[in-house]
């Protein structure tokens, strides 16, 4: 299994729409082979933003970078520009494989 998880400074005043465009995104994700599971979460906050992670669980990386090259990855994340008043800086990628038997 692959876990690929991207973390968001979302400034504070920024919470409801960054949660609301999330949520009502039309990912693709459920139709995408290998893909098997989508979690958001929210993290701590400091004093200038709050910490976001999203995480989605793949049979393998190779189904994640399949994605990634999809018209489908394109779709979802078109109106990524729109949002960068959003973010305290860039989101920041971090990809892990599961361990199995552990």
């Amino acid at each position: 299994m692959y876990v690929a998880m991207n973390r968001f400074h979302v400034l504070k005043d920024a919470r409801e729409d960054f949660e609301t465009l999330w949520r009502e995104r039309d990912s693709h994700l459920a139709k995408t082979p290998g893909f098997m599971e989508f979690s958001m979460l929210r993290g701590p906050t400091s004093d200038e933003y709050i910490l976001y992670i999203s995480q989605s669980r793949w049979e393998s990386e190779s189904a994640f970078r399949a994605w990634m090259t999809s018209e489908d990855f394109r779709r979802t994340h078109r109106d990524v520009g729109s949002a960068r008043d959003m973010y305290n800086g860039p989101p920041v990628f971090e990809g892990y494989e599961a361990l199995e038997g552990m």
